[in-house]
Order: C-alpha cells, then structure tokens, then sequence
C-alpha cells in the first residue's frame, strides 16, 4: 500500500503542507515588514502578527476536521456498531469511506459481522432441531445440573416432573420444584459421584419405568457438572411380559393336572388294578372327564387366540334379546331347580332388540356369565337376570346385568378377573365344576367386538353383578 494512503501518511503529509504553508506566508510577508523601520511600522507588525495568528488558528482548525472527519468519526461508528452487535444486532454495517487502515479495519469488521451472523443462525437452526425432537420425543428427557436443577426438559419431561411433584416425594429441605423429584434422587446422587452411566427400572406407584441416566462430564477436571436422564413408560410392556410369563405358567399349571390324572389312571387300567367292571368303568370315566378338559382348555385357548389376533367371524343380525334371554333363562331353570337356587328374569316389556349382533356369540356370553354365577352361589340364594335400555352420549345403549348372591370377589381382584387364567380364588378345589379360567377374557372380548362394555361390582359375602352395556343401533 502506498504510504500515502495511509493514516500516518496523510498525517504526515498535511503536517508537511502546513509547514509550507506557514514557510510561504513567512517568507511573503514577513520578509517585506523587516525592511521597514520599526518607528513606520509598529502597527503593521502587529497587523502581521494576528493575521499570521489567524492563518495558523484556521489552519489548526482546519486539520483538527480533518482529523475528526478520517479517524475520530470511524471509529465512533465502529463503537456503536461493536454495541449493537453486542446486543445481538447481528445485522449492522458499516459504510467503507476510505481505503486506509481504517477503512480495512471497517471491512474486517464487517466480516466479522457477517460470519457472526452466519454462526448465530446455525446455532438458532441447531438449537431449534434440537427442541424439535425434544418435543417430537415420546420419551421423556431431563437435564439437571450439579445442584440438582432441573435445566432443561421437553414436554413430556414437564410432564412426568408434575406428576411425580404432586405425589409429594419431595422433601422440604430440598426446595422449590426444581429440583430431582423424589423417584430419581438417589439414581441421580449415584451418577454424579460415580460419574457412571445408569440403566435400569423405576417403579413409581402403579407405573414402571426406564431409566437412562448419564453423567455430563465438566471441560474442567473436576467432576461433574450435572446429568442427563431419558425415561421411558414401559408400563405396558412389563405388563403384557408379566402376562405372557404368567400365561406360560398358567396354561402348563391347567394341562398339567388333568394329563397327569389320564397318565395316572390309563396306567392303571394298563397294570390291571382295577379289580371289577364298575371299577374299570370309574377309572374310565376320570380319564374321559379329564380329557374332555384338557379339550375345553385348548378350544377356549383358540377362541381367545382368534379374537385377539381380529379373525373372529361374527354373523350380525338383528337379535330379539327378550327372546334371547328368555332362551338362556329356560336353559338354566332345570339346574337353577336342582341345585335350589331362585333364578329370576326381569326386564322392559317392550321389545328389547339390537340392530347387529351375533345372537350366538351374546348366547356364549350370557352362558358363560351365568355358568360362572352358578358355580359360586350357594343353595337357597338367587341369581338375577334383567335387561332395560337407556339413554347414551352415542344413543340408546341395552343394559343386562347378571347378579349373584353367591361368596363375592375380593375388591383387590376384581380389577382382574377378566385377564387370562385369572382366578379370584386361589384355594378353590379342581374338580369337574372348575372352569377353565379364560371364560372372562372370552366374555370381554365377545362384548368388545359388538362395540359394548363389560364391568363387575363385588361385595365379599353378598355377590357379585356383572352389566354389559351394547349399543342398541337406535339413536
């Protein structure tokens, strides 16, 4: 760069102008005066002092504009400008009015500028990906610091934090809502002074949970410097593995009995121990009653496999469920009869009908309930049967419920009696009146599959009342 487009050379070339300037007006003026005598031209000297005064003040005027206009006024702008990007105006610029160190240091910072911009908007694109997934996450992801804040989370995460808040694990020296909750306090306390990851299930009341939770290590070496938890709700997956484990050892636990008795027994008949016709016949008899069993157990088991996987045939129809019911109420008075037990049926005089069903398939349930009815009331009391309609958010609805006054169930079961192989009494004898133990799961997904509900209210020692509610079709 030449030298004098630079600020020291123009500094130095108008300090050089100014010195000839000066020079010019000594040598013009002041070289006449001296040879003038000094008695003639007092007041011309003086004269010549202010004007030369004059020129000298307006010439220092004069370059200290200069100076003011090519440095002092750039670099104002460039204090302002630094300001406004400090305040995050990441789009100031300034204007280039000279090619000089100055004028260079303006496009620096103008590029500077720019490439700040640019960086602050990836950061503002990244940092809104992130929060994207954050809230696109099902998961549940908290970050606390070293104290046990919690610094971020997404949606789900502030989710979970006020539910787990409100059961009031918090401790009061703990303070503020801010903090860990209670279900994570000591996975978290762990983490931080082992500075090891931690993967595992978190049982909170009714819920389980997942847990990952990984310390966040410090640029410094010196620990720790929080820790970031991802949960997940596996509730229902450690649900349905609990029932699968449990119908496993169900279903082994029911074919195991009665295969042994058919073992047993044909054994017998193979040794020859019975002695006569009639004990021949008996050993017969529990081999046959055993099998028949066993294939009730594995008929059911497909029923209820069919209907989970969706590849229940149903013939729908309009059903008559005053004839329906009247039908399974002739079809247990003779047992109802033998075993001195008042079975009763009640209902709406009017037509009772449902506008598409399967009139086998409410049979089985209606047979299935008032089986199990049966099994658990004693001689001298009742079983009830009514059928009514009422009204429905989505239209008439037909209620029947099926009350027994037989031993109840126990209030700790009744939220499972229509889970697979789910008996309500534990000590019950096997013997030909035991069922199979799928009847209720069967019933409730029969219901289901007319779009209806199924529920049970129990009261130990006084009976039990199961009510199907099944949309009429009317609205």
């Amino acid at each position: 760069m030449a030298i004098w487009r630079t600020v020291v050379g123009k500094l130095w070339l108008t300090i050089m102008l100014l010195v000839a300037v000066v020079i010019s007006t000594v040598g013009l003026f002041l070289l006449k005066v001296i040879d003038v005598t000094l008695t003639d031209s007092l007041v011309q000297i003086k004269h010549l002092f202010i004007y030369a005064g004059a020129v000298g003040f307006l010439l220092t005027t004069f370059f200290a504009f200069f100076l003011l206009t090519k440095i002092t006024q750039p670099l104002r702008e460039m204090k302002d400008a630094a300001d406004r990007v400090a305040q995050g105006e990441y789009s100031t610029r300034l204007a280039i009015r000279s090619s000089d160190e100055i004028g260079e240091l303006a496009n620096t910072f103008n590029q500077m500028a720019s490439e700040l911009d640019a960086l602050i908007r990836d950061i503002q694109h990244e940092r809104d990906q992130l929060n994207s997934v954050l809230r696109s996450m099902t998961d549940a992801v908290l970050l606390f610091d070293a104290e046990g804040k919690v610094k971020l989370t997404n949606p789900q995460g502030q989710h979970l934090l006020d539910a787990w808040f409100a059961l009031d694990w918090q401790d009061e020296e703990e303070g503020g809502h801010d903090q860990v909750p209670g279900p994570l306090r000591e996975t978290y306390v762990n983490v931080i002074e082992k500075g090891q990851e931690y993967n595992g299930k978190l049982h909170v009341q009714n819920g389980v949970w997942s847990v990952v939770m990984s310390p966040l290590a410090s640029n410094e070496d010196e620990g720790v410097r929080g820790a970031v938890a991802v949960l997940r709700d596996v509730t229902e997956e450690f649900r349905v593995d609990k029932m699968r484990k449990d119908f496993v050892a169900n279903v082994s636990h029911e074919i195991r009995t009665p295969l042994s008795m058919v073992q047993g027994y044909s054994e017998a008949l193979l040794d020859d121990i019975a002695a006569s016709p009639e004990e021949r016949k008996a050993l017969v008899q529990v081999i046959h009653d055993e099998s028949l069993r066993m294939g009730r157990l594995v008929k059911d088991l497909l029923d209820l496999a069919r209907m989970e996987a969706g590849y229940m045939e149903m013939s729908l129809q309009e059903v008559d469920v005053n004839a329906l019911l009247s039908r399974v109420y002739r079809k247990f008075s003779a047992m109802a009869k033998d075993r001195e037990i008042a079975l009763t049926l009640t209902g709406d005089e009017t037509r009772l009908t449902l506008a598409s069903a399967d009139v086998d398939r409410l049979e089985q349930v209606l047979t299935n309930l008032l089986d199990n009815a049966f099994r658990h009331t004693p001689a001298g009391a009742a079983i009830r049967i009514g059928a009514n309609r009422l009204p429905g958010p989505k239209g008439e609805v037909l209620e029947i419920a099926i009350a027994d006054e037989g031993q109840g169930i126990p209030a700790d079961d009744l939220p499972y009696i229509f889970e697979r192989f789910y008996k309500a009494d534990k000590a019950r004898k096997r013997n030909s009146n035991v069922g199979t133990g799928l009847g209720l799961a069967i019933v409730r997904n029969l219901v289901e599959a007319h779009g209806g509900t199924i529920s049970a209210a129990s009261t130990l020692g006084e009976g039990t009342t199961f009510t199907l509610r099944l949309p009429t079709g009317a609205r």
